[in-house]
């Protein structure tokens, strides 16, 4: 009854009663993976959120200060404002280590949702038409994510932060012909760059980057929504048709549980995991170095692609055309994300497959693309694992250059060795004809995708 008088009111007033009520029953397929893409939506919301406390504090810039704070072991240490900020907000300002952990947490979450989401996107041919646009847009995303979390946790300038920027330093310098001045374009001269340059990273930290991923996310849902959802094959579900739970207020409320979940979540983690705890680090300096530092994991296999390229340098000449760190830091990165934005056209070319899809595979079903993208995964899990080689040897003993060999052949050879496995598993799994997983047993909502009324339906 409230509801229905809600309507009446805005309709009298707006005359958007029709579009609102159309917008309440759109349909939303259940199954388990589709969280994935609400979960890393609620870590940017829960990002921006606790980004926007942080601002208040935090100072960018490499003015030097001697600190008086209340970490005693650093009293009297020279180092930048940036850095001093950084601990104040750690240890002196109310809720601010709480805050500064949980935004650390919610950017390594909102990271792992996204990948994972493009996972099934991948592996369940999501990506084809009508979607393959908003499937370039979700891997920008990814990207831009990526490129934030870099900028976000390099802010600091503690010796993390500093060898992070050294790296990507050397990595912007390798690129041929244009490295030498993009990198004075980015640090404003030689490293460590100029005063200026962290008031220049913060502003792409909290405001560029940030509006980027927002505004993408909204194009991103826009096209979700525009030729609906995606779903399973199963029992009455068609290419014509989505069944699901109605937006209002099943689905609703379910996301709003959701969203609170997965706040309380990043909220456990922020007050009993401890994460990035820069104080022990120090600040940076570039005759400092040290094992104990490790990047966030969404730069794990980037650290450890330079890792395992043994020293090449094309040298033609005096003249160093492209230096070592180009093939682990520039070429590596730029083939993985180069495979996956030309896949879609890869699998149309060879497939012949231009038809629209609007219910998805199992990966049994098309065990070429689940094999081709399991050796991918398999190559960049084996880099990411790689880039802990110097842990290994100091926590025990694993002689550090045995460790890139080995890595080296698991690099090549396991990517090979997954690719069959995946595909003949794949193909004997479909050959059985399993059936698809069953529906639960909540009331369903059948509604065409195109033109009708949404009906209920009996889902025995």
């Amino acid at each position: 009854m409230t509801t229905r008088r809600l309507f009446r009111f805005l309709d009298s007033r707006t005359g958007g009663a029709g579009a609102i009520g159309k917008a309440l029953r759109y349909v939303f397929p259940d199954h388990w993976t589709f969280l994935f893409g609400e979960i890393a939506m609620y870590s940017f919301l829960i990002l921006v959120a606790t980004g926007t406390y942080l601002a208040l504090f935090f100072e960018p810039s490499t003015a030097h200060v001697i600190y008086h704070g209340t970490y005693a072991p650093l009293h009297g240490q020279e180092m930048t404002r940036a850095y001093a900020s950084a601990v104040n907000l750690s240890f002196d300002v109310q809720a601010g280590l709480l805050i500064r952990q949980v935004h650390h947490w919610a950017a390594d979450v909102f990271l792992a949702a996204i990948t994972i989401h493009l996972m099934r996107i991948f592996f369940t041919g999501a990506f084809r038409k009508p979607r393959d646009i908003n499937y370039y847009v979700g891997l920008t995303m990814l990207v831009l994510a990526v490129l934030e979390g870099y900028a976000g946790y390099s802010l600091l300038d503690d010796l993390l932060s500093g060898m992070g920027l050294a790296i990507g330093n050397g990595v912007a310098l390798s690129i041929p012909v244009i490295g030498g001045q993009l990198g004075t374009l980015i640090w404003g001269g030689r490293f460590p760059g100029t005063q200026d340059f962290f008031s220049r990273l913060f502003f792409v930290h909290v405001f560029l980057f940030p509006v980027l991923i927002g505004t993408l996310m909204a194009v991103h849902l826009a096209l979700v929504a525009r030729p609906h959802h995606t779903q399973f094959r199963g029992r009455r579900r068609r290419e014509g048709n989505v069944v699901g739970t109605p937006l209002w207020p099943a689905y609703a409320l379910r996301s709003l549980g959701l969203f609170f979940a997965t706040a309380a979540v990043l909220f456990l983690l922020g007050g009993l995991v401890q994460i990035n705890p820069i104080w022990q680090w120090g600040p940076y300096e570039p005759y400092l170095g040290t094992n104990g530092a490790q990047p966030d994991w969404y730069l794990g296999w980037l650290i450890g692609a330079l890792r395992l390229m043994p020293h090449f340098d094309v040298v033609i000449g005096n003249y160093t055309l492209i230096p070592n760190p180009f093939w682990g830091g520039v070429l590596f990165p730029g083939a993985v994300f180069g495979f996956l934005y030309l896949w879609p056209w890869i699998e149309r070319r060879f497939t012949g497959d231009r038809a629209v899809h609007n219910l998805l595979d199992r990966p049994r079903d098309n065990p070429t693309r689940t094999a081709i993208g399991s050796a991918v995964f398999t190559l960049v899990a084996a880099v990411f694992f790689s880039g802990s080689a110097d842990r290994a040897f100091v926590q025990f003993g694993v002689p550090y250059e045995d460790q890139l060999w080995g890595y080296r052949a698991l690099v090549i050879l396991l990517p090979i060795a997954v690719f069959f496995l995946t595909r003949r598993f794949c193909i004997r799994l479909r050959d059985r004809g399993a059936h698809p997983a069953r529906e639960s047993g909540a009331r369903l909502v059948e509604r065409p995708r195109f033109k009708g009324r949404s009906r209920g339906t009996d889902p025995a």
